[in-house]
């Protein structure tokens, strides 16, 4: 018999409370955490490139000289990383990075000549390359122990954070010194990084989920190990691959950051504040496309993603660049920003599920050699022919993208 209380009624039963958060999901999130932290730091570092170029009195040609020196500290150390990453693990491994990123961001204003500034900033890529590759190796194991494709979730993370320091950034550049903002912006990674690195380190990595395929490769043995050695054989190929759609994304990024304001206040007369937010519509594009990009991709899969994505961002820059009204030319960049979305995301998971560290080592390795090569190139062309003719190059790129992942599609199956 139940026992009863003094009040006559059953001993009343114990409210089931919710239950805590698998291992997985609390990894999953701090290690968004990193991926905001990065795009909120090198956001803020950019809007306050104005005032380093004025600090230290540096040409045009001379502070483009001094940026190379991200980019070269990025690319780099990229092929370290994915080293370290293998030995030492990618999650200490972003950590570090974090730690160097924090150092990093806050020695640009402490210089006083381009030279300068140049060989800081190669501390500074060589901290924001590091922690890259090594976020993204980890963001790579997640998918594979969710068995769900949540790579664009990590990298919607990365522009929130991107978008959050952009707009804080221009708010306080008025109250602060270059010094004081970058400075207060070390010690928030420092905070953060502190807060979130125990989360990332203490709990350990769930195997991965091995998910039946929805349809054969192509070339697919029924044998187990026919198909796979091909595929191991392949495996360098496949890789630069990917990473040529890495490249084809970053180089249409890259473009339009450095160009699509000056195209709209240039070719289509718009004033300065509604050609500045050319960039912001498509940067906000982006991340509507990259929070969407898990549902997209459980839907139609990677290699329609990867296609769609593709002619989606070429039709969108064919309009960007070449319509008549400044109106649809916005319409048109936040079409390329949704088309060009998940390109990068899928390419780097693809090639971090082929080979690990190193995969995602080399295809980030081509991908910022597109950021590194789009806003030059389009400055050569828009010499020779003119800006608009040079902006279709990233629609052409855009479709390269979508046939390199059509002809890819038996390795994203398998």
């Amino acid at each position: 018999m139940p026992l009863i209380n003094k009040s006559g009624s059953s001993t009343p039963r114990s409210v089931s409370s919710p239950a805590p958060p698998s291992p997985l999901s609390v990894l999953r999130r701090a290690l968004m955490v990193f991926f905001a932290l990065d795009g909120f730091v090198f956001a803020g570092w950019v809007v306050r490139i104005p005032a380093i170029k004025e600090q230290t009195q540096a040409s045009a040609s001379g502070l483009g000289l001094a940026l190379l020196g991200v980019s070269a500290g990025a690319v780099v150390t990229m092929t370290l990383t994915g080293r370290l990453c293998r030995r030492h693990g990618s999650r200490p491994v972003t950590v570090a990075g974090a730690l160097l990123l924090a150092v990093g961001v806050t020695l640009p204003p402490l210089t006083h000549s381009a030279l300068a500034l140049g060989l800081v900033l190669l501390v500074f890529g060589v901290a924001y390359g590091g922690i890259n590759v090594a976020m993204n190796s980890a963001a790579v194991d997640v998918v594979a122990a969710l068995g769900r494709p949540v790579m664009p979730t990590f990298h919607a993370a990365f522009s929130l954070g991107g978008m959050v320091g952009a707009g804080l950034g221009g708010i306080v550049a008025g109250y602060l010194s270059p010094t004081w903002h970058l400075l207060l912006l070390g010690v928030v990674t420092l905070l953060v990084t502190a807060a979130a690195a125990p989360v990332l380190l203490r709990h350990p990595m769930p195997a991965p989920v091995r998910a039946e395929p929805a349809e054969p490769a192509e070339g697919a043995e029924g044998a187990e190990g026919t198909a796979s050695a091909p595929l191991a054989g392949r495996a360098r190929t496949l890789v630069a691959v990917f990473g040529l759609i890495a490249f084809c994304t970053a180089y249409g990024e890259g473009a339009l950051a450095d160009w699509g304001a000056l195209h709209l206040q240039q070719d289509l007369a718009a004033r300065p504040g509604t050609a500045a937010a050319g960039y912001a519509v498509f940067a906000l594009a982006m991340t509507v496309g990259r929070l969407s990009g898990t549902a997209l991709l459980e839907r139609v899969g990677r290699t329609a993603t990867l296609v769609g994505g593709g002619i989606v961002a070429a039709a969108g820059m064919l309009v960007g660049a070449l319509a008549p009204s400044l109106w649809a030319a916005l319409v048109g960049f936040a079409v390329t920003g949704l088309g060009l979305a998940n390109l990068f995301p899928v390419a780097i998971e693809r090639a971090g599920a082929l080979t690990g560290p190193s995969g995602v080592a080399a295809a980030s390795t081509l991908g910022y050699g597109g950021m590194l090569l789009g806003p030059p190139a389009i400055g050569f062309m828009a010499d020779w022919i003119s800006l608009p003719a040079a902006l279709v190059s990233v629609a052409l790129l855009a479709g390269l993208a979508a046939l390199v992942g059509w002809g890819a599609r038996g390795a994203a199956r398998a």
